[in-house]
């Protein structure tokens, strides 16, 4: 069911004209590319680390939280016919999205560092078991946000406006392009509240030697996952009851 899904979204996002499914990885490594372009110039940061590389791994990642977040506004008024089929869940709606997006936005990842290492600004992953759990919770945290959009902006146009906006504010407020250590108290305890300032402090540590683990919480993360999770599915699990087909 979950493949089915997925083909049906790649086919009606992206089509099979010009090149297709490859806006999956190009889509997000196009936008990636450029934020890195735009740190080329840089010095190094503190920490030792090459802005470039830092720059790509923060956005792409960002990208993922982005991408599932905002394209779970409207989820089901596009998928609605979907639901006449009895197999079909909400469930299995935002699973195939929410892997689309994350496989999409890991795929240029992959790239854009492949080219970053074979440039010499940056080694492989120091850690990688570290890195691909951060991958993991990554999506693991942005999926079950998901449901909650999902749910709250089914019928509910107000909430619906605010998506967008939000996810802009809180870029600079994810970590995505900075360092806990570079930032005083009592902001520095603030973010680390917020799992995806802890999220992007555990990618970094599995990705560059320099990064240090001082303010990496992963029970921490994987209690807000499994609270939001949680909250998720109630939550289209009602919404469900309110859908009438006709």
């Amino acid at each position: 069911m979950i493949g089915a899904l997925l083909m049906r979204e790649l086919h009606t996002r992206y089509g099979r004209e010009n090149i297709g499914y490859l806006w999956v990885f190009l889509e997000p490594l196009s936008l990636a590319s450029a934020v890195a372009l735009l740190h080329a110039g840089h010095g190094l940061p503190h920490g030792g680390i090459h802005p470039v590389p830092f720059a790509i791994l923060g956005y792409t990642m960002f990208i993922m939280f982005r991408g599932m977040v905002t394209r779970a506004d409207g989820a089901l008024e596009s998928n609605m016919p979907l639901l006449y089929h009895r197999r079909v869940t909400i469930f299995d709606m935002m699973l195939a999205r929410g892997l689309l997006e994350g496989v999409g936005t890991t795929m240029s990842f992959i790239a854009l560092m492949g080219l970053v290492t074979a440039l010499g600004m940056v080694g492989p992953p120091a850690r990688l078991l570290e890195l691909l759990t951060g991958i993991g919770l990554m999506f693991w945290f942005s999926f079950a946000v998901s449901l909650l959009i999902c749910a709250g902006t089914h019928d509910n146009k107000l909430v619906a406006r605010f998506v967008h906006p939000i996810t802009y504010v809180l870029m600079p407020l994810s970590g995505a392009f900075y360092q806990l250590s570079w930032i005083p108290e009592p902001y520095k305890y603030w973010l680390t509240c917020f799992p995806l300032a802890t999220i992007f402090e555990l990618l970094r540590y599995g990705q560059f030697h320099a990064a240090k683990d001082t303010y990496i919480d992963i029970p921490y993360v994987v209690s807000w996952c499994l609270l939001l999770t949680y909250a998720g599915l109630v939550s289209i699990r009602v919404t469900r009851r309110r859908i009438h087909l006709h």
